[in-house]
């Protein structure tokens, strides 16, 4: 006779610190067999191996705190049906819990198959809401209040028992072996290190929080760093919200934790927007932008997916993404306008180079964030980041640049920011030659700017977008309050 068990389906959400499909499924009578599928990760285009490195490492962390409970997480290479059918061999599965995940359309596409699955097999099916994010919502009328009192939710300890769980033989299933880059140069998963991350955030960087969280270099160290934590699951926003919220009680600044919290929220907007319009992965949010038409020209895409615009900024940026993973959003923001205003490129032309370098990719934040920065929501101001004019304000000093763009440490600072005005004479002492050394400016700032307001500014005032931008702002605003709550 089979042994009646249940599955908890690990998703985006590797950690056992308030994990509540996790808490759900250790209450219940059947013992538990944990599992992990790599499936839709390895088959997708938005993922890298700096991606998979840091899911193994999270894995890898999560194994070690549940050795003392002689368990562990079994890895997959297979499809969930696929992983499910084959344990139903041995085993007679009543239910499956998870986390509900706002992903990628491939992702939501398997969801639907297993759901089906589920439902013909008779085994339930058991989501959760991950951070604050709700489906099947049609407007947003009380999601503020909604996520707020997700929020203040009492996180309830999980204290399991070694008999919750059962382990399958090595010998009867074929599992993943994973690997991991012991030299890896990006942050390293698991909630270990989240906890480290906040803890260290939380005691002394936050003091500088906001005055910093614009600045490349600076932010490295002041801003929190938690966004691929919270991403792949390793810390929930749940908690860190709610450790944040405490060090109000203990004298830091209202200005600093406030400041990070309302971000929190913001967060949870963007991911709850894609949840909402999920085909904006493909397409303009707003269809008023989809007759934009923006020719491709693979050399712009090219010199600046390379760091080779001629503009230090914009350039030590992409450099800095590429070694790192991580850029602040500032950043992120004036990079995507370079390529869709400066360089007057579809967005879509810039979303997976950029997925594959962001080590918190975020499919909601990511797809919502790169429509907002290209201007094409139609309710949101348009914004033409000047390279030259943020590198004076935000890297006054010229250290980030210095720091990512080596052919140009001997320029003096004034000099830095814009080296094509460098004499021959000056080129010479600095050894850096403009157009051997380093790049000529791709385009001339001055006058795309003009193309690119005059083109978004027209077709912003389109009867089609006006209606579009109606339509968005009552689906994903609260009626009862101006611009979401600011």
């Amino acid at each position: 006779m089979k042994i009646c068990i249940n599955i908890f389906w690990f998703k985006k959400d590797l950690r056992i610190l308030d994990n509540e499909a996790l808490l759900k499924a250790i209450k219940e009578n059947n013992k538990l067999l944990m599992i992990f599928s790599y499936h839709e990760l390895l088959k997708d285009n938005h993922y890298s191996d700096r991606h998979y490195n840091f899911i193994n490492e999270s894995l890898q962390d999560l194994n070690l705190y549940l050795k003392k409970f002689q368990t562990r997480i079994h890895f997959f290479d297979d499809n969930i049906i696929s992983i499910i059918k084959k344990l139903k061999r041995k085993f007679d599965i009543e239910k499956v819990f998870s986390h509900t995940e706002t992903g990628l359309e491939k992702s939501y596409k398997r969801d639907l198959k297993f759901k089906e699955y589920c439902n013909k097999n008779t085994i339930k099916w058991i989501e959760e809401i991950n951070n604050g994010v709700f489906r099947g919502l049609k407007n947003r009328k009380n999601w503020i209040s909604n996520w707020n009192n997700f929020m203040k939710k009492k996180i309830e300890v999980i204290n399991p028992k070694i008999d919750d769980f059962i382990e399958l033989n090595k010998n009867t299933f074929k599992e993943k072996k994973i690997k991991i880059i012991s030299k890896s140069k990006f942050q390293r998963g698991g909630t270990t290190n989240a906890l480290k991350y906040l803890d260290s955030f939380l005691e002394s960087r936050i003091n500088k929080y906001q005055n910093n969280i614009s600045k490349p270099e600076l932010s490295r160290f002041n801003c929190s760093r938690l966004s691929p934590y919270i991403s792949w699951g390793n810390i929930s926003t749940r908690y860190v919200w709610q450790r944040a919220k405490e060090q109000l009680s203990h004298g830091k600044s209202k200005f600093q934790v406030n400041g990070f919290t309302s971000r929190l929220r913001w967060q949870a907007h963007f991911i709850q927007k894609f949840e909402m319009e999920s085909k904006m992965q493909f397409r303009s949010v707003n269809k008023g932008y989809r007759k934009l038409e923006k020719k491709v020209n693979k050399k712009f895409i090219k010199a600046w997916e390379k760091g080779e615009t001629g503009y230090p900024l914009v350039d030590a940026c992409m450099n800095c993404l590429v070694e790192t993973g991580y850029l602040n959003f500032r950043m992120r923001a004036m990079i995507v306008s370079f390529l869709t205003h400066h360089l007057w490129q579809p967005w879509q032309e810039g979303v997976i180079f950029l997925a594959n370098n962001f080590l918190d990719f975020e499919p909601g934040i990511h797809y919502s964030q790169f429509q907002m920065q290209a201007g094409e929501t139609g309710i949101n101001m348009i914004r033409i980041y000047n390279p030259t004019k943020n590198a004076k304000e935000h890297d006054s000093e010229g250290v980030f640049i210095k720091k990512w763009i080596p052919k140009l440490k001997e320029i003096p600072t004034p000099l830095i920011f814009e080296p094509w005005k460098l004499s021959e004479i000056d080129q010479e002492t600095f050894n850096c030659k403009i157009g051997e050394d380093y790049p000529k400016p791709i385009v001339d700032i001055s006058s795309t700017y003009k193309h690119a307001a005059s083109q978004l500014w027209t077709i912003k005032n389109d009867p089609k977008v006006k209606l579009e931008s109606k339509r968005i702002l009552s689906k994903h605003t609260n009626s009862n309050r101006t611009a979401f709550d600011r």
